[in-house]
Order: structure tokens, then sequence, then C-alpha cells
């Protein structure tokens, strides 16, 4: 017997977000991609994650922070190209979504599993988004981390970009990638 959920999960491929075009997600549709996205384990129930929601004029916006940050951050100053290409980051596609992982101190939830839960929701963010027919990129490239971006994000000092969710259609069907021989990856424990 095939499961429908398995053969999707066989299938799942990012896009890359360049080849990304409109219409995103509704709101409607927003809200359920993160509803059935928030369906992460979350020892102690903390929700160490928050979303950025990047759409219309602000993927603009948040373009010229980045063009600024690569300004004040490059040791070399940037080619007009390379400004461009920032200031374009986020419009290639119609929908960004930051996910940023919040660490919550509290005994008995490691901050590892914390970092974790925040790694499964972008994934789960995607399996919906694709679920609704949309193509997803799930990648941070520097701006995560760029000290200008954070400043710029409000992050505190607690918090780290876990990913940027591009999200839109794509007609693009990308060729599978080289997997894994998992049987190679498999070792069983035993005491003796």
């Amino acid at each position: 017997m095939t499961s429908p959920v398995l053969e999707f999960l066989s299938r799942r491929r990012s896009v890359k977000p360049d080849k990304l075009t409109a219409p995103g997600p509704t709101a409607d549709e927003l809200l359920k991609i993160l509803t059935a996205g928030a369906r992460v384990p979350d020892h102690k129930k903390l929700t160490p994650w928050r979303f950025i929601v990047f759409e219309g004029d602000a993927r603009a916006e948040i373009g010229d922070v980045f063009a600024d940050a690569c300004i004040r951050e490059e040791k070399e100053p940037p080619s007009q190209m390379r400004l461009e290409t920032e200031r374009q980051r986020f419009q290639r596609a119609p929908l960004v979504i930051g996910v940023v992982s919040q660490i919550k101190p509290k005994p008995g939830a490691p901050e590892w599993e914390q970092v974790l839960s925040a790694g499964a929701l972008c994934f789960n963010i995607c399996l919906a988004a694709n679920a609704l027919g949309y193509a997803t990129n799930w990648i941070t490239e520097w701006v995560a981390y760029s000290p200008s971006v954070r400043a710029a994000l409000k992050l505190s000092d607690q918090e780290r970009v876990a990913g940027f969710i591009y999200i839109g259609r794509s007609d693009d069907k990308p060729d599978d990638r080289e997997r894994p021989v998992i049987e190679n990856l498999i070792t069983r424990w035993s005491s003796s």
C-alpha cells in the first residue's frame, strides 16, 4: 500500500528563489501555512521562535537595509551590481518568511532542543506551503548573520535567524539531486 503522504515527501524539492513567481499565498493561506508549520516538537511549550513576514513593498525596503549592510560590512567597496543584487534579494519571491529562533532559558529545556524546534518549524512551513501548491526555498545567506541586518530586524541577543523561507509559484520542475544511500548511513547499536 502506498501512502500519499510518503509520495508527497518523496517528491518534495526546493526551487531556487529566482524561479519563484507571483502570486504568493493569500493572507488566509499564510495563516494556514504558519499554523501548520508551528505543529513541531516544542519541549516545555516555550514557542522558541517567531516570524517576520516580508511581502509587497517591505521586500524592497529590507533590500535597502541589505545594500547598506553590504557597504558597511564588506572589506572592499561593493560594486553597483552587487548592491543591486542585495536590493533585489527578497524580491526574488512574492513572499519571504523570516523564522527567528528565540532561546528562552528554562530548566529542563536545553538550548539545543529550542534551536532544533526552530529548524523543524522552517521545514514544516516549507511542507505546508508545498501542500498548498506553492514552491519554496529555505536558506539563510549572509544577511542572516549580518550585525547590521540583525539590528534592523530588532533581534535580541537571544535570537538568531533560523532561515528565510521564500514562497511563490513555479513551473520549474528541478531535476532531483543526488541523494545519499540511506543504507550506508545506518548503524544498529548493540552492547556486544
